[in-house]
């Protein structure tokens, strides 16, 4: 039988060994408001102070303007998380967002029930 100790069980296997909201120091809502599909980039500009790997590892993903959900999806961190995260990358001018656009009503009752309808003939 395998001890702690033996072998290298901390790896991938292990998943993530930090809990997700000390990434965000225990905060939980961002400091501005962002949407699963705003569209965020980076700025050219240099944060200054410190950032975590987190924050850095966001702003390499968002060289190209990127939704926020797939920054989340990439970084493995909850969606309310990485929006604080990128909140603090846009407070400190190295991020900016753009609002998701909406060229239908994303609410029209007819879209959502021809939706629904679809799925339901899937099932």
């Amino acid at each position: 039988m395998a001890t702690a100790g033996d072998g290298p069980w901390l790896d991938e296997a292990a998943g993530r060994l930090v809990r997700p909201f000390t990434v965000s120091n225990g905060r939980t809502r961002p400091t501005i408001t962002l949407d699963l599909l705003s569209q965020v980039m980076v700025t050219g500009a240099t944060p200054l102070g410190y950032l975590g790997p987190e924050h850095t590892l966001a702003l390499d993903l968002c060289r190209a303007p990127v939704p926020v959900a797939e920054v989340a999806a990439h970084l493995k961190l909850p969606a309310a998380v990485t929006k604080v995260l990128l909140s603090d990358l846009v407070d400190c001018g190295a991020l900016t967002t753009k609002p998701p656009v909406f060229h239908d009503n994303p609410t029209d009752r007819a879209l959502l029930e021809a939706v629904l309808d679809g799925l339901r003939r899937q099932l």
